[in-house]
């Protein structure tokens, strides 16, 4: 038997198996589930746009003298400007003309314009990781808190993941919702955290940990199916992982195996039973990667009662997005793609009827710098983001939406168009948290600094 264990940890350290240790696709890491359960369904979907996205160029003020600002600080005169020509921005309305005046979407975002206008997308305005509320003063003030390494591509990612400002965490506010959220679980069959796009710090929780799979389905060992000899190599796997093991680490590493076995058989049986989704939303055939992502999801949400789901949050990504050169070429088809995909999503939702029970968000590294640098932008800090789904309190902006003026006279601009964000990531997600069943009372959990900010809900959902 001890040369049986050596043999069988010596081959899965060598072979496919030796990943289940580490968080990527095909990988399982289930929460311990409690007694008690919701009886409804929720799901939140993280659309993270790698790279920072440009996202003054995503929504652009369109009233006179707030279009001229914008226009006379990203253009130049030459084939370096950024600026979106006025006439072809996609016109949109929100419902608080007097506050915010007009403004116009992408000219590549047509779905999103549609979405908004109809009320079912929201935008947030200047919005970025912060501690506490802080002026332009306050920036330049020594030893003010401000989150760590502003501007940098890992650090600002982590900071939208964990909101951790300056303290050390190992956690996401994801997994914390769903740390959180543990004894009300119920009996489902799957961690409440799944992520279609690797590895990431948003879903890991100090208890929960995230289901890991591919953006078309959970991936299976090889050689397990198919013939006699892989029902019998199948048979030899788990009398080995069944064995009795004294050690606590080769126990908890057999544990592992058979989860990950386990769960992909059960996460691809109910993805194979999905009906296919129609041809304006997510259909079979080629779609782009974050398409495809999405399709898995909605069909893993259509699946729900097949897997017990009550809870469940999605993180799904695309990238490109660090624009340093060639952003007029490349922004148009990175916000075609972003726009198509979710609204595509959005369809198939109301296709299921489960519309008014997911909501979709977006997350990027940081916004940009209003200014060129000659052939595209640099790294920043606020920026705009977009909340889609049936239950968000839709054609509307939240939060102040800047001046997009570079001066030392802005109060919010520290220099090349990067802006202090007058919102920030904590009552983004707290607003998030509470509508996906989080009592107000455990926000702070999930968004440490949410005390420090007046406003906890940001009230772009119902």
């Amino acid at each position: 038997m001890n040369s049986q264990r050596r043999r069988f940890m010596k081959a899965a350290a060598a072979g496919g198996v030796a990943y289940a240790f580490g968080r990527t696709p095909g990988t399982v890491y289930a929460q311990t589930v409690g007694m008690g359960g919701f009886t409804d369904y929720k799901a939140l979907v993280c659309v993270f746009l790698f790279g920072g996205n440009d996202s003054w160029n995503m929504v652009v003020p369109t009233s006179t003298a707030e279009y001229n600002a914008y226009y006379a600080s990203r253009s130049g005169g030459t084939a370096s400007d950024l600026a979106i020509p006025q006439s072809s921005l996609l016109p949109i309305n929100p419902l608080l003309p007097n506050q915010f005046g007009t403004f116009g979407f992408h000219p590549s975002m047509v779905g999103m314009q549609q979405l908004f206008q109809t009320g079912k997308c929201a935008i947030m305005a200047n919005i970025g990781p912060l501690i506490t509320p802080t002026t332009k003063a306050q920036y330049q003030q020594p030893g003010w808190l401000l989150p760590p390494q502003l501007f940098s591509h890992n650090d600002q990612q982590d900071q939208w993941h964990s909101l951790r400002g300056r303290a050390l965490l190992k956690s996401g506010w994801g997994g914390r919702v769903a740390d959180v959220l543990n004894a009300q679980l119920g009996g489902q069959q799957l961690a409440l955290n799944v992520s279609l796009a690797g590895q990431t710090l948003f879903q890991a929780g100090n208890q929960a940990t995230p289901y890991v799979m591919g953006s078309g389905g959970a991936t299976t060992f090889t050689g397990f199916t198919g013939n006699t000899i892989a029902t019998q190599r199948r048979q030899t796997f788990e009398a080995i992982a069944n064995a009795s093991y004294p050690d606590i680490y080769e126990r908890g590493y057999a544990a592992v195996q058979k989860r990950a076995v386990q769960f992909a058989d059960t996460v691809n049986s109910a993805l194979s039973s999905s009906l296919p989704f129609g041809a304006n939303s997510l259909p079979e055939g080629t779609l782009s990667p974050l398409a495809t992502q999405l399709r898995t999801v909605a069909k893993m949400i259509r699946q729900r009662s097949m897997l017990s789901m009550s809870r469940q949050i999605f993180f799904v990504s695309t990238g490109g997005f660090d624009s340093h050169d060639n952003q007029n070429t490349d922004q148009p088809n990175l916000l075609s793609n972003v726009s198509d995909s979710m609204q595509r999503f959005y369809n198939a939702m109301v296709e299921i009827g489960m519309q008014d029970s997911v909501t979709s968000f977006t997350h990027s590294d940081f916004g940009r710098t209003l200014t060129s640098n000659g052939d595209g932008s640099d790294h920043a800090w606020g920026g705009v983001q977009l909340v889609v789904g049936g239950g968000v309190l839709g054609q509307n902006i939240y939060g102040q939406y800047p001046l997009l003026q570079v001066s030392t006279s802005n109060p919010l601009d520290v220099g090349g168009g990067r802006f202090i964000p007058t919102t920030s990531a904590d009552q983004y997600a707290a607003t998030l948290a509470r509508w996906f069943g989080v009592a107000d009372a455990d926000l702070h959990l999930v968004a440490p600094n949410i005390n420090n900010f007046p406003l906890r809900n940001l009230g772009f959902l119902a």
